[in-house]
């Protein structure tokens, strides 16, 4: 059994979610694949913070370089959220060779070329299942499932939050800002829920979706963004009378060579297969020339769905350990930000 060192980069609640897996149920998985995973490092704040679960103190560390500098830590997994100071942690890692698995997809979104460059020139992974959707493997089934296929279009609703105030509002026929203050006592919002409402959360996604489907890079300045908060009541009513449901989508669609990419509440025909993804569930649609029409739903947040992917990416680090897939972007279409 060969063991693997593993360090964290943060340890909120999927941080935590992480750990558990790997001590508990997740750990017959890597077993079953020849390896004993251990979390050797923690970096956190606060040493002395009550955590929810028992971990030894001595794994936590508030200095990067006990993860950064030591040679025994070979994958370094980022939980830590926003460009910075994740970013150049990430970087540290992959310049001094250690696989880094996040769910960050800020980061990813941002700075792709830089990070994508780096883990190349040092022949190391960046895993970042976790980025879109949580427990949809979504970025597999386009990196490695869909190869075979010129994907021609992506739409889907990524964001739980929005999803959840989106169903509620058309459900019981409650307004938008009292939707949102029973999602954030809920936990489904954020105390600022500004990231999620105003779509920056599904367009951090979508640049990243539509970036591996293309093979071409789409940088988050050329979607269109647009939020939910202006809709209202008399919205949805009215394309209920007319068959249709509301939904924040992420549209990103490849016309020869050029690609149009946008995220906006859209009315959707009551039939259509999405208009059926309610709550916080996510649902991805995806045309290639050869699979033709493919959708993929499920939990596209939460702390275990995300642990989940996570822990799925580590384990797909350990045994790709000399053979990292690294996305292509060598197709130079244009970004239409006219669409």
């Amino acid at each position: 059994m060969q063991e693997v060192n593993i360090g964290f980069l943060g340890f909120g609640n999927i941080g935590t979610g992480v750990y558990r897996v790997i001590e508990t149920y997740g750990k017959s998985a890597f077993e079953r694949e020849g390896f004993k995973p251990r979390v050797k490092k923690i970096l956190v704040r606060d040493i002395n913070k009550k955590r929810k679960i028992d971990v030894d103190k001595q794994l936590f560390t508030n200095d990067i370089k006990d993860i950064i500098d030591d040679p025994e830590i070979s994958i370094v997994v980022e939980f830590m959220g926003g460009e910075e100071p994740a970013a150049s942690y990430i970087l540290e890692a992959l310049r001094k060779k250690k696989t880094v698995v996040t769910a960050n997809k800020e980061v990813m979104a941002r700075r792709w070329v830089e990070l994508e460059n780096t883990a190349r020139e040092k022949k190391v992974g960046l895993y970042f299942e976790a980025s879109v959707a949580a427990g949809i493997p979504i970025i597999k089934v386009i990196r490695e499932s869909l190869q075979a296929n010129n994907i021609c279009q992506i739409m889907g609703i990524i964001n739980g939050t929005t999803n959840y105030i989106l169903t509620k509002m058309s459900d019981h026929g409650m307004c938008f800002a009292d939707v949102l203050q029973e999602a954030q006592r809920l936990g489904y919002a954020e105390p600022d829920p500004t990231f999620d409402v105003e779509g920056l959360d599904a367009m951090f996604k979508l640049s990243i979706l539509s970036t591996l489907a293309f093979h071409s890079r789409v940088p988050v300045e050329a979607i269109y963004t647009e939020g939910i908060t202006r809709i209202t009541i008399d919205d949805i009513n009215y394309g209920r009378e007319l068959g249709y449901v509301i939904r924040l989508l992420a549209i990103a669609k490849k016309y020869g060579d050029a690609i149009e990419a946008r995220v906006h509440p859209t009315f959707i025909p009551q039939d259509h297969p999405l208009a059926s993804v309610r709550d916080s569930y996510n649902g991805i649609y995806i045309k290639g020339d050869a699979v033709g029409d493919l959708m993929l739903y499920g939990r596209g947040a939460g702390d275990m769905p995300t642990a989940s992917a996570i822990v799925s990416d580590i384990i797909s680090a350990c045994l790709n350990k000399y053979s990292h897939i690294y996305p292509t972007t060598g197709n130079k279409y244009q970004v239409r930000e006219d669409a």
